[in-house]
């Protein structure tokens, strides 16, 4: 097998579960972004801009969307007879067989998958990011220190570095100390959970913890490379990074897109954001319609109006319908005189005519108060939301409803509707 100089482990296997109904039956690296994107086609791409051509994904939770949209490879061009994208859930193995139980041990599961490439350098990766990095640079950045270990780290607001795992540094970007969510951070630098390792520095480390129940990099594997003296250095990132971990973090960085010059540009030539989006006819946009400040993905008809969105592809949004400050994933059908404001609807739903969506007063949800908040109508893909009906904010509606569910027509502000057999 030709030997590889870095290969890289981009971990999607995660629920997700912040961003509530929309990853009930889709893992999150897998939830639509920007239209015609998926979250995972940034962290791939940012792979083959950087001249990496062997990416191992491992997925674990509600994998299907996610090893459909992958497939061979063929977008990001990883379909390499050597090399390539290889999709690893986890299997089972003679003796047991078992789940990957933290980011770690999903990588020590597949030892034999890097083994076989015998590389210089790791790079572990998370699938739930927005952003752009050329990971060549940081590789070089490592090569100069001699480091064993490099974690990528960006400056926070030092009032929010508490949220984060932070690094403390030397003047030579040396890592001198780590700090999980310290009350009392003793520095703004806080690690992405992006990291370049040494291959025999890895592999000691998942060797050694491999019994560690929930073996984590944050938490286990970078405190015993630090604690074993390995040389630890800091790379600052200074680029945009949105992690879209929240209803409001995803809702807003989507909208960030359409911004007259958005700080995140999607359609730069030098450094392009591929994505599996199948063909699809061009949009329709009838005499009638009105459209600003939006994007529309392919095969959508539009006959009404649309403002603020961003608009997936195959979507129908029916005559007198107008539409605001929302995100509509592929399929989605809005029947004719509905008034959406600020929702974000998965994919696959149908929206009945004269619907109105994100009324009334913005109380908290009553069920999940941290998950459906930010104002916003969140609707789980395949529902179907009847003629007529009224939703407040900080709703969530998953599965097929009828006008049996919604009390005088009225699904109040800070309500849940999940039918039965849904996952809230």
């Amino acid at each position: 097998m030709r030997k590889k100089e870095m290969i890289a482990m981009l971990l999607a296997g995660g629920q997700g579960s912040r961003l509530g109904v929309l990853t009930a039956k889709v893992a999150k690296p897998a939830v639509a972004f920007g239209g015609k994107y998926r979250i995972i086609d940034f962290p791939l791409s940012n792979c083959i801009n950087s001249g990496i051509d062997t990416v191992g994904v491992l997925t674990q939770y509600q994998p299907l969307r996610l090893n459909t949209h992958i497939g061979i490879g063929i977008p990001w061009d990883l379909d390499r007879n050597i090399g390539g994208v290889t999709i690893l859930p986890p299997y089972e193995k003679s003796a047991n067989s078992e789940w990957y139980t933290g980011t770690a041990n999903a990588i020590y599961q597949n030892l034999d998958y890097m083994e076989t490439y015998n590389p210089d350098y790791v790079l572990i990766l998370s699938g739930d990011h927005i952003y752009k990095m050329d990971y060549e640079v940081m590789l070089d950045y490592h090569k100069e220190n001699h480091a064993d270990v490099t974690i990528a780290a960006m400056p926070v607001p030092m009032e929010e570095a508490s949220r984060f795992g932070i690094v403390v540094t030397d003047g030579d970007g040396q890592i001198t100390e780590f700090q999980e969510k310290p009350p009392q951070p003793r520095s703004n630098l806080a690690s992405m959970g992006i990291y370049i390792f040494s291959w025999p520095v890895l592999r000691e480390a998942l060797v050694a913890l491999k019994d560690e129940p929930g073996c984590d990099f944050g938490k286990h594997i970078i405190p015993y490379c630090h604690e074993k003296s390995e040389r630890l250095f800091a790379y600052e990132y200074n680029g945009y990074w949105k992690d879209v971990g929240t209803l409001g973090s995803y809702w807003e960085a989507n909208m960030e897109l359409i911004d007259i010059i958005p700080e995140f540009n999607l359609y730069e030539e030098f450094w392009k954001i591929y994505t599996n989006s199948g063909i699809l006819p061009p949009q329709y946009i009838s005499g009638q319609s009105v459209i600003e400040r939006s994007i529309i993905g392919n095969g959508s008809e539009v006959y009404g109006q649309v403002h603020n969105c961003i608009i997936g592809s195959g979507v129908t949004i029916g005559e007198g319908a107008v539409v605001r400050d929302s995100i509509i994933m592929k399929d989605v059908v809005i029947g004719n005189g509905c008034v959406i404001d600020k929702s974000i609807i998965a994919e696959s739903c149908k929206i009945g005519s004269n619907v109105t969506l994100g009324i009334g007063s913005d109380v908290p949800n009553k069920l999940k108060p941290a998950i459906y908040s930010f104002g916003l109508v969140t609707i789980g893909e395949n529902s179907v939301i009847p003629d007529g009906v009224q939703i407040g904010k900080n709703t969530a509606i998953s599965g097929v409803t009828s006008k049996e569910d919604y009390p005088n027509g009225v699904l109040e502000s800070g309500e849940t509707l999940i039918k039965a057999g849904e996952v809230a």
